[in-house]
């Protein structure tokens, strides 16, 4: 066929209704409304449990307290806490208020929490005190005078600071929170989520009730979701996975919220789906292969489940297929995105067959349109071409908070967001993610995809997780690293064994040079793998760079 008239890597999602026009606080008015007795909120860990009518009344004491506090339209309020039920509430006391939440990773360290306070300019902080190793009201007071910008802390779980938050908001009529709410636009920036970026400082993503509304609603509909689901969040708030593909979707459907902890904990999300008869579950694929390999998982009855989403990183086909399997979600979902885009743009289908569930990340959802685009020149590539996927539509972000520069950079002039993900774009319209641009290992000038030979590791039957990376060589300029979890630690694997199971199923270019056996790989706390931390590992140990750079 003459390339001309091959069809490109362009679609976009139909839909048969329009997208949401009204705020983050009036959905959730339209679900107490037409579900206010139904649960909405369950918190595994402490039992506590709210209705749609009881979580309307919870949100609205926080909005007082917060409005109390002086916090008004455009005001940023900062979130550092791990999952809980406050989380939830704060969230959506910001958005009836009209302030914009910043998610603050709890991961972060004095210096980073330093640069989020002042980068977006808090005024008042919403914390824990304490999470893990964490002394978070230490680190809040090591960074407080270097941040004019915070009037004020609240401390979640302290009955003093929390309890005056609301006893302050006890004062205030609820009027003022209705007049607050007939000022908000749809279009109103209510979110920053800094991108956890591998170098220099993290950029703020800001999102709009119209980004992150719809694009929970889509992911709900997509699930097929209802007043009668109820969905197990392990995946953290902190991020787009719990608070929009989560919270935002649940609550837009009348489904219920169920805390499994307060961190990802495997036997305590496996107990949580069990006696909360959760039909949803999410986790990125780590998450899932705890939960499989849990010494306990067969002891727990996860029959109630029927679907879920497994994102955040590329979804090994073997643990796609033991979740269909082992774990009852026969609908189980991939989910593809990033945090620019609110974040999901593609997702398979609930009647997708296992092919299209684990060998894809679905097709571009309602609203959104997705292309595939020559990395150098910007031309949109033939179906079957690997190029860097793009998306457009009403999912990308406003922009990075006060960094315009940084924002051109991915935005482009015709409002295409740039992902940095390499991809091919199949004949009907489904995608696959075959690397990140800067993931892609050139060895000899072949270009090599490290995701192909990770799926293909998957199947050998000493491997438990595996993640490939360039390493720097004299001779090919990269070379290539297989880093392996085994399972079983006693029984070993060899380099020899691996090149062997290689070369019957792999050109010889792919098979990977090194093998570096892990008990873990470094993650960050949303769970993805940090590549490039393994790369800086091994470019240590074994990468030798020529005089050239070759």
């Amino acid at each position: 066929m003459n390339p001309s008239h091959q069809e490109l890597s362009y679609t976009s999602g139909a839909a048969g209704r329009p997208l949401l026009g009204h705020t983050i606080g009036a959905d959730l008015d339209r679900t107490i409304a037409r579900f206010g007795d139904r649960e909405a909120l369950v918190e595994a860990a402490s039992g506590r449990r709210w209705t749609y009518t009881e979580l309307g009344r919870a949100v609205e004491e926080v909005a007082l307290g917060l409005l109390a506090k002086g916090v008004g339209k455009g005001d940023r309020v900062g979130i550092w806490a791990p999952n809980c039920a406050e989380w939830v509430l704060v969230q959506y006391a910001t958005a009836k208020l009209g302030a914009i939440l910043v998610n603050v990773n709890p991961a972060y360290r004095v210096h980073e929490l330093a640069y989020v306070l002042h980068q977006a300019g808090i005024t008042v902080l919403v914390s824990a005190v304490h999470h893990k190793t964490s002394d978070y009201r230490r680190m809040i007071e090591q960074v407080r005078a270097d941040c004019p910008a915070l009037r004020d802390v609240v401390y979640i779980g302290d009955p003093v600071s929390w309890g005056g938050l609301l006893a302050a908001g006890a004062a205030v009529p609820s009027v003022r929170l209705s007049e607050c709410e007939k000022t908000l636009s749809a279009d109103d920036p209510v979110n920053i989520q800094y991108t956890s970026g591998t170098t220099g400082f993290p950029k703020g993503a800001t999102l709009s009730h119209h980004n992150i509304l719809n694009n929970g609603y889509w992911v709900g509909e997509t699930l097929a979701y209802t007043e009668h689901d109820r969905v197990c969040l392990p995946v953290p708030f902190y991020h787009c996975f719990g608070m929009v593909m989560g919270n935002l979707g649940i609550t837009s459907h009348g489904a219920c919220i169920v805390i499994p902890a307060p961190a990802f904990d495997a036997a305590a999300t496996l107990k949580a789906v069990q006696d909360e008869r959760c039909t949803s579950l999410y986790g990125v694929p780590t998450m899932f292969i705890a939960e499989l390999g849990h010494p306990d998982f067969g002891a727990y009855d996860l029959s109630s489940l029927r679907t879920g989403i497994m994102a955040g990183s590329p979804c090994p086909e073997e643990v796609m297929k033991r979740v269909v399997a082992e774990m009852h979600m026969a609908e189980v979902s991939i989910c593809y995105g990033m945090t620019e885009t609110s974040p999901v743009s593609t997702q398979t289908r609930r009647d997708d067959d296992l092919e299209h569930r684990t060998a894809t990340v679905g097709r571009v959802l309602p609203h959104i349109e997705v292309k595939v685009v020559d990395p150098a020149s910007g031309v949109t590539v033939p179906r079957g071409t690997p190029g860097e996927l793009c998306t457009r539509g009403y999912s990308v972000m406003l922009g990075y908070w006060q960094d315009a520069e940084r924002t051109a950079e991915v935005v482009d002039a015709a409002r295409w967001m740039h992902t940095g993900d390499l991809a091919v774009m199949n004949d009907d319209g489904y995608v696959r993610i075959v690397g990140r641009i800067k993931d892609m290992i050139i060895r000899g000038g072949e270009n090599v995809y490290p995701r192909e030979i990770e799926e293909f590791l998957y199947s050998h039957p000493k491997i438990a997780d595996v993640q490939v990376v360039g390493v720097p060589d004299e001779k090919y300029g990269e070379e290539i690293a297989a880093c392996v979890i085994l399972r079983d630690p006693e029984d070993p694997l060899t380099r020899d064994e691996l090149a062997r199971y290689c070369r019957s199923r792999l050109a010889h270019y792919k098979v990977p040079r090194y093998l570096e056996i892990l008990d873990a790989f470094p993650m960050t706390v949303s769970g993805k793998v940090r590549k490039v931390e393994l790369r800086e590992r091994l470019a240590k140990e074994w990468g030798k760079v020529s005089p050239q750079g070759a």
